[in-house]
């Protein structure tokens, strides 16, 4: 048996095609595959890694799922423009607060995790120029606003790009060199 999805007409149901033979559901979106797509991505958030984004999307897909069966989705545009601003909304106005609810930080800015670390100096550091550090394991591309000798362990006061900028101590003594705790 082949089923002709086609537009429906007033008062046939997708249940009752057999009743309404010149029914159609072409290009309707019927209110359970929402329901299938909103499972689907909020199964998808559980098995994956992901940023906390997933399950908005499937709320929001279960929501015009919702609205759509008690015959408030409207037309097709309407319930993917529904679908759009209820996903976003989500993410802007609710992903914050639900992650720090549950205990879970946002992701910090990529190099935000590294401030405070120490660097090493591999290369003297000019004012204004660029020199090498050693932070990780790893030798990056430093600037800071003093002369650094090598071998000064510097703390890391920011990071911009793939360039570590360097802080230090500047009062009483100067930078901060050798032995400083991580």
């Amino acid at each position: 048996m082949e089923i002709r999805w086609r537009r429906m007409r007033p008062g046939c149901s997708p249940m009752r095609l057999r009743t309404c033979p010149r029914a159609s559901v072409t290009g309707t979106v019927i209110w359970w595959m929402w329901f299938v797509a909103g499972v689907g991505l909020l199964i998808f958030e559980l098995v994956t890694p992901g940023g906390f984004f997933a399950v908005f999307f499937g709320f929001a897909a279960i929501l015009v799922g919702l609205l759509t069966a008690l015959h408030l989705g409207g037309p097709e545009w309407l319930q993917w423009l529904l679908f759009s601003v209820f996903s976003v909304a989500g993410v802007l106005l609710l992903r914050r607060p639900v992650m720090q609810r549950l205990g879970t930080p946002p992701a910090a800015l990529p190099g935000e995790e590294m401030r405070g670390e120490w660097a090493v100096v591999t290369e003297e550091i000019h004012p204004g120029d660029v020199g090498k550090v050693e932070l990780r394991g790893t030798t990056w591309s430093a600037r800071a606003n003093r002369t650094l000798r090598v071998g000064e362990r510097v703390p890391v006061d920011r990071i911009e790009g793939l360039t570590v900028w360097l802080g230090g101590n500047e009062g009483r003594g100067g930078w901060t060199s050798g032995g400083g705790s991580t």
